[in-house]
């Protein structure tokens, strides 16, 4: 499976092996003790592009007679984990995870059938195809074609006369195209099957030449017949193609690409619009496949292979023709200009918008691996050099420490500098306040006590929980950071699994969690999941109506995270199994370019963002940037030494994300921000572990241990100030609530939270919440007053009566923050349910009956499942299935007459199947009563879902 990124993506190298297909013959092969006659013996190469036949099909159509005993085998053509599987049969091969491996299914063909992948998202990057049961032979004959003529001769175009007749060329690609005899050729690797026709074909260079460039052009030609082929192959890149031209105007009026494998393939060409018009053809490779980027090998598919064009009366029926849908092309790689620059040098490489500037603000031996870092209340930087990384270090033996940075005088650069701490082990994340100093460091979650007038610890560090896991130490708790409600907040990956408690506790006080959103609370001491799912996660922000969003690696990359909901997975099952769907993402967009899933579009993909790994996230907040930038989200894009820029639009429950242009390039391949973070000057701060690696790796060798940097971005209107908030008065922080610039709002709620209750606070930022129009103030004041203690459980209340949907939004959520609500705001939340105009309102209902007992739940439920405005919101159709599922072990009768009258689409079927699952009698009558209701009205599309379900469930 692939994995996800953090600092450090993984990549992966396709190497495309030939396998042999024995197709339509009857053979007989030993399985253990058993002869097994079979009929068709079909055998494919898997790969994340498709299943391949030998002759280079991608996702053949396999086909056998009624009867027929069927084998497919299928051969790991790479280091990725891989099975087949058929849908109808519901048969599936074991899972191959070696390059090599080899595994098969045996069957007997009754009906057609799709053969498919079942590793998650493989099916979705292509690895698909059918199965067809025919009547009468199988053949794969195909009609002959005649080569075009010119002054009587026939054009040498399949090179039969071992020269290069009729053809010019250009460069040094084509001195010596034309092999013969050997297959593979001497110029391409030994395990590949080129499937030359006659006694010659042509390449550019194989894969041992392909850094070699030019052109080769043939002579014109008539077409006398409406269709041609030709065959072939090579790379699936913009610049090595074959085209054909129309001779009197220049136009280029076909061409195609090979699709990234040796063997050739016939591709058909529709010609009646140039009937009797002259044509000539024109090959070209114009990419060299040097890598720019030194850690990625150069591109050895960066040739074309070429023979055989034949005119045709009819179109021509290849079973291994090679379709345009099936080639993924990729544009050149993406220019990175530089490597391994000195600190000066790489801020000075860096191509930020007109208005703003890039200051070096430390480099190594000053700062080294800087892997996380935070902002105090007065602007300092405290950054945790991860030298640890990447393999856990014995108990006691860590060499991770904290620094602490400064920049005295305001001129971007952090003159400042002590150490905080010394001999931590593997921290991935930091947070301050609150009286001392917060830590992901697996396998806890740690809290060093500290004196911050002197800047020294009181104690040693203090095990909060315990049970993070350290499988991948890549994926570890990450991005802490204090939200808006006072809990500290953090992300997860997907392939570490954490079960998480307090030292000592059982398994029954211990959360299990993977990849997802989780919290703290740094006074209660309750810890949660907040959220579950995505993949690698490694940058969590908040906006400014207190709404948490993640980017992500290898699946698509912006989540708006709602609290309970759970969201699609880059691998894994999620922990309910009834969860059936889960929330895709909320961008309109992905990062990398082509169809060949986000690995191959990593360093081709600037005009997209730059690729799959994404570090850190900003929701620019500050008071000094233009304004377009506010709300923005800023994530670093590894892969394209970039900072992508995206925009979320609020859109139903939630938001829709869109892309603006990146930001800025850092122009350096060594280049790996891993956070930004704003000031209270408004500039932004950003750590760079600065590696020529970027993939994570458990062998420490592979990674630098001496690079570390610190940049700061600065725009013409960022004014410096000192502030030290410690040292303001309660008022001063109350007031700080209405401060343009984020960072004041959040400093002064930590240190109100920290300081207590406060009844003349309470009262100021009461007049806040009553008062200031705007509606991000009232909130700030909310939160601020929540996390202080300073609102009843009737003031929250009657803020469900606010004009105000975020206002309502909020003041639901802190009235089921303890997981129980009175019997009287559960009456308010099932009126605002049947009632409220918002979805945003409906979505946080929504959220809020996760938090309650199932038995509670009815009354709101019953009214949101039938707003039909709802039914193709992103998020809430699914969040009120996971909100109704555990209903069904409550009382199955209710629980499927709500589903009856929910205008939710999925909602009945998942029902059905949830109660399929209880598997008592009384289940199956109660399902069958249904079924028998169904049946009687009729075969409506509306029905069509529900009866698929029922028939499943009952086993019809």
């Amino acid at each position: 499976m692939n994995k996800s990124c953090l600092l450090i993506p993984f990549f992966s190298v396709v190497l495309l092996l030939p396998e042999t297909d024995c197709l339509g013959q009857v053979s007989k092969v030993k399985s253990g003790r058993d002869t097994v006659t079979v009929d068709r013996d079909y055998a494919l190469e898997a790969t994340m592009l498709g299943y391949f036949s030998k002759d280079g099909a991608r996702n053949p159509v396999l086909k056998a007679n009624k009867g027929d005993r069927v084998r497919i085998t299928i051969t790991d053509g790479e280091q990725m984990t891989h099975d087949i599987a058929l849908e109808k049969l519901g048969l599936k091969s074991k899972t191959l995870q070696e390059k090599g491996a080899r595994t098969s299914i045996t069957f007997t063909a009754d009906k057609s059938d799709t053969y498919f992948c079942t590793v998650p998202g493989h099916r979705a990057a292509g690895m698909v195809g059918s199965f067809e049961v025919v009547e009468g032979v199988i053949s794969n004959a195909t009609v002959a074609g005649q080569l075009p003529m010119k002054n009587g001769q026939p054009v040498n175009l399949n090179f039969e006369t071992g020269s290069l007749k009729d053809w010019t060329a250009t460069g040094d690609a084509f001195t010596s195209p034309l092999f013969s005899q050997d297959d593979p050729s001497p110029v391409h690797e030994k395990d590949m099957h080129i499937g030359f026709e006659g006694k010659h074909f042509l390449s550019s260079g194989g894969t041992t030449n392909y850094k070699l460039t030019g052109s080769l052009t043939s002579v014109p030609f008539a077409v006398t017949q409406p269709f041609a082929a030709f065959n072939v192959s090579g790379g699936a890149l913009q610049d090595t193609r074959v085209e054909l031209v129309q001779a009197g105007t220049n136009k280029v009026i076909f061409h195609s690409t090979g699709q990234g494998r040796a063997t050739l393939q016939p591709v058909v060409v529709d010609l009646q619009p140039y009937l009797n018009q002259e044509i000539f053809i024109r090959i070209i490779d114009n990419e060299t496949g040097i890598s720019q980027i030194p850690y990625i090998p150069n591109d050895k598919w960066a040739h074309i292979n070429f023979d055989d064009f034949r005119f045709y009366a009819t179109r021509p029926t290849f079973p291994n023709e090679l379709k345009q849908k099936d080639i993924i092309i990729l544009p050149p790689l993406d220019p990175v200009l530089n490597a391994g620059l000195s600190g000066i040098k790489a801020a000075q490489a860096m191509t930020p918008p007109k208005g703003f500037k890039i200051t070096l603000a430390a480099a190594e031996p000053d700062v080294i691996r800087p892997i996380c870092f935070t902002i105090d209340w007065r602007g300092r930087l405290w950054v945790v050099e991860g030298h640890t990384y990447p393999v856990p270090a014995p108990e006691g033996q860590g060499r991770d420490r904290i620094l602490i940075f400064e920049d005295t005088n305001g001129d971007g650069t952090l003159d400042k500098r002590k150490v905080f701490a010394e001999g931590l082990n593997l921290v991935s994340g930091i947070e301050v306040g609150m009286g001392g100093v917060w830590l992901g460091a697996a396998p806890y979650l740690l809290f060093i006590p500290a004196d911050f007038k002197t800047d020294k610890p009181t104690g040693a560090p203090q095990k909060l929980l315990d049970g993070w896991g350290t499988q991948d130490t890549h994926e570890t708790l990450n991005s802490l950071r204090w939200g808006p409600d006072g809990w500290l907040y953090g992300n997860h990956g997907v392939f570490t699994n954490s079960n998480v408690g307090k030292p000592g506790a059982p398994d029954s006080e211990r959360t299990r969690l993977n990849a997802g959103v989780w919290r703290y609370h740094p006074t209660t001491h309750q810890f949660e999941l907040f959220a579950e799912g995505t993949s690698n996660p490694w940058g969590l922000d908040f906006n400014d109506y207190g709404h948490a969003f993640i980017t992500a690696c290898v699946i698509p990359h912006m989540y708006h995270m709602i609290q309970g909901g759970r969201y699609q997975r880059q691998a894994g099952k999620h922990f309910n199994p009834y969860t059936y769907d889960d929330i895709k993402t909320h961008a309109d967009h992905v990062h990398w370019v082509g169809e060949r899933g986000p690995h191959a579009g990593n360093f081709r993909s600037a005009s997209a963002g730059g690729g799959h790994a994404h570090s850190g996230a900003m929701i620019y907040l500050g008071n000094s940037w233009p304004q377009e930038y506010r709300n923005d989200i800023f994530m670093n894009n590894i892969n394209g030494a970039k900072l992508n820029h995206d925009h979320p639009v609020r859109e139903g429950s939630g938001y829709l994300v869109t892309h603006k242009p990146d930001f800025m390039a850092m122009n350096d391949s060594w280049s790996q921000w891993l956070n930004m973070k704003y000031d209270p000057s408004g500039s932004v701060w950003a750590i760079d572990w600065y590696d020529k690696n970027q993939c994570h790796s458990s062998n420490p060798d592979v990674h630098d241990k001496t690079m570390g940097r610190i940049f700061k971005i600065s725009h013409e209107n960022d004014k410096w100030t000192p502030v030290d908030l410690a040292n303001a008065s309660d008022m001063e922080l109350v007031n700080y609530h209405l401060n343009p610039n984020e960072w004041y709002v959040r400093q002064a709620r930590l240190l109100l939270q920290e300081r207590g209750p406060s009844k003349k606070v309470h009262k100021a930022l009461k007049e806040i919440l009553a008062k200031n129009p705007d509606a991000t103030r009232k909130l700030r004041a909310l939160w601020t007053l929540h996390v202080t203690k300073g609102l009843s459980e009737k003031e929250l209340t009657d803020l469900l009566a606010s004009d105000n949907e975020y206002v309502r939004s909020w003041a639901i959520q802190l009235l089921a923050e303890d997981k129980a609500v009175s019997p009287e705001t559960l009456k308010r939340f099932a009126a605002l349910a049947q009632t409220d105009k918002s979805a945003l309102v409906r979505m946080y209902l929504t959220s809020a009956m996760l938090r309650l007992e199932p038995g509670q739940r009815w009354d709101v439920l019953d009214a949101l499942v039938q707003k039909v405005e709802d039914k193709d919101d992103h998020n809430l159709p699914l969040m009120l299935w996971y909100a109704s599922e555990p209903l069904a072990t409550i009382d199955m009768k209710r629980a499927l007459a709500l589903a009856q009258k929910s205008k939710m689409p999925k909602h009945l079927p998942y029902t059905i199947q949830r109660i399929a699952a209880i598997g008592t009698d009384d289940a199956k009558n109660l399902l069958k009563e249904l079924n028998e209701r169904v049946g009687k009205r009729g075969h409506s599309p509306e029905d069509h879902d529900v009866q698929m379900a029922l028939a499943k469930a009952l086993g019809e």
